[in-house]
């Protein structure tokens, strides 16, 4: 187990982090990207419901 947080340690030192510019900008991207398929879903959903409900 040891050797294993000792390699956690070591490669997080490697890791290259995202500025703070960045990563609201991608933060924003996934929130949009979000309420897209959100709203594509809901719109999906509720013309197929209306779609079975004239065939039954």
């Amino acid at each position: 187990m040891g050797n294993f947080i000792k390699s956690v340690n070591e490669e997080m030192k490697i890791v290259t982090w995202p500025s703070k510019k960045q990563l609201r900008k991608d933060v924003v991207v996934v929130i949009e990207t979000t309420i897209i398929f959100a709203a594509f879903f809901a719109v999906a959903d509720f013309a197929i419901k209306q779609a079975l409900n004239l065939f039954l």
